[in-house]
């Protein structure tokens, strides 16, 4: 009875193994094939892949450029005839990547000191205004250099009620000037410029008539 037992057992590894072996497919007995060659004729240049390890895949992330994140930038206020320059070229833009739109920045008037002859005189005035504890900020308008602002503001009554108060604290030889006139035109702005937009700054620089593009406030 034993014998019978391995014999049949020995039969059953023999049947197996053909089987596994694709032996007995003309008989119609055999795993079920799964091979797909159909994905082969799909695979796009597989001599371009390579395989690498942890360390090497570590050292590629981390040497890769970073892209950087998409920023806003704004120029104006344009004049009209700069602003109508402009729109045909950023035609070509994605919908959605700018907008022209009228804007009026109000005329804006400051504390005034100035001018002085020299450097050194702006320098000592400096230090008389940190004596009495009055801030001071340089001037946007290259015109009224050499000189300080004690502060801009979006009036003249507003600056010529501040300068009342600078006066009882000693400063006794400011004015109330007007820093810049009212400013009608057009604001350009780009919401969204990331790596794709950037290059095209180089061709809509030159049409701007000299107005920076500035990060957004």
């Amino acid at each position: 009875m034993l014998r019978i037992i391995v014999l049949l057992l020995l039969l059953a590894n023999g049947a197996f193994f053909a089987w596994t072996q694709g032996l007995l497919l003309q008989w119609g007995l055999g795993p079920v094939q799964q091979a797909e060659p159909q994905r082969m004729g799909q695979q796009i240049r597989p001599e371009a892949l390579s395989i690498v390890g942890a360390e090497e895949a570590r050292r590629i992330e981390t040497t890769a450029p970073a892209a950087r994140p998409p920023e806003c930038l704004q120029a104006g206020p344009l004049a009209d005839n700069v602003a109508e320059a402009v729109r045909p070229a950023l035609q070509a833009w994605p919908a959605g990547t700018w907008t022209l739109e009228p804007v009026v920045e109000p005329a804006r008037w400051i504390i005034y000191m100035g001018k002085y002859q020299t450097a050194d005189s702006v320098n000592k005035k400096k230090a008389e205004l940190r004596q009495i504890g009055v801030s001071f900020e340089p001037l946007s308008n290259p015109t009224m250099e050499l000189g300080l602002s004690l502060g801009s503001f979006a009036s003249q009554a507003a600056a010529s009620g501040q300068l009342e108060r600078l006066n009882e604290r000693g400063v006794r030889t400011a004015r109330v000037a007007q820093e810049r006139a009212e400013v009608r035109g057009q604001r350009l702005l780009l919401p969204a410029l990331d790596e794709s937009l950037r290059p095209r700054l180089d061709e809509l620089r030159p049409l701007l008539n000299g107005a920076a593009l500035r990060p957004c406030r």
